[in-house]
């Protein structure tokens, strides 16, 4: 009888949730795809005790410059109170758990800012050998991380000329300085002459003039210093100095009819020898034969 009654019950419950429209719980996962909203666009999917997982919109290559502080950010979501580390991969050092450094080398901080769940490693001066892999990982079980690249770069300037040139007075002097294996072009470049800005030196509305500086940025950048109409004051020592590269010098001298043992010619060089060395030269070789 009683097995009866408990019969009808459910039958009752059952027919009671159908017609109300109530359905038992549904587990929503990672894999599952988002419901659609009243206008058929895909909504977000419920996300239920989903546990710590990586933004994979991070960059995971970072090139930085030689002593110019460099940052790699991790972002994990839904960290709650698990512990995040950074480690080297190069020698697997452990380098910092949570914001405390766990190295001897004093570069290497981390930053948290809660507000946008990044973990960020920061690296003070760094150098060419710190260059490699490096992984932010997540104490769960068992632990998950995620691979950083980081290149530590040096850009080269070069100065074409150097490291003394000379020109005839009354010539177009060329200063060319190429900057190279730079992350991204120089912001800035300047020149100086004897350690004075050159365009304040001689700028446009003084009486000197013909000065001008011409800069072409890219992955190679290219910076033109020319001055026409050289005179004896132009010589000296100029240097290009590159906003995120090493500084690099030339001097130059103006000449008033000398004949030195090279001379700049169309921004290359050429050897010159007097009249009697040529002569000499020439005699040299009739004996010989």
């Amino acid at each position: 009888m009683h097995s009866l009654e408990g019969f009808v019950l459910r039958a009752l419950l059952l027919v009671v949730f159908a017609t109300s429209g109530w359905s038992s719980p549904k587990t929503f996962n990672d894999e599952e795809s988002g419901s659609l909203d009243a206008e058929g666009a895909e909504l977000e999917p419920l996300i239920i005790n989903r546990g710590p997982y990586f933004d994979k919109t991070a960059s995971k290559n970072v090139t930085a410059l030689v002593g110019k502080t460099s940052y790699l950010n991790c972002k994990i979501r839904n960290v709650g109170n698990r512990t995040v580390t950074w480690i080297r991969h190069r020698d697997l050092h452990l380098l910092t758990v949570g914001r405390h450094t766990y190295t001897s080398d004093q570069r290497f901080s981390s930053i948290h800012n809660p507000m946008t769940e990044e973990w960020t490693l920061q690296i003070r001066y760094p150098q060419r050998r710190d260059s490699g892999i490096y992984e932010c990982q997540v104490g769960t079980t068992p632990p998950h991380g995620v691979l950083m690249t980081l290149s530590v770069v040096e850009p080269i300037t070069t100065l074409l000329g150097g490291p003394e040139m000379y020109i005839n007075k009354g010539s177009t002097m060329n200063l060319t300085c190429i900057v190279k294996h730079s992350p991204e072009p120089p912001p800035s470049i300047y020149w100086t002459h004897n350690g004075a800005f050159v365009l304040q030196e001689i700028n446009y509305d003084s009486p000197r003039g013909g000065v001008s500086v011409i800069t072409e940025k890219g992955d190679i950048t290219v910076s033109y210093l020319l001055v026409q109409r050289a005179r004896d004051s132009d010589s000296g020592k100029y240097t290009c100095n590159p906003s995120n590269a090493n500084p690099k010098s030339v001097i130059v001298h103006v000449l008033n009819g000398e004949h030195p043992a090279a001379m700049q010619h169309g921004g290359q060089l050429r050897l010159e020898y007097p009249l009697t060395a040529c002569l000499l030269s020439v005699f040299v070789v009739v004996l010989g034969l």
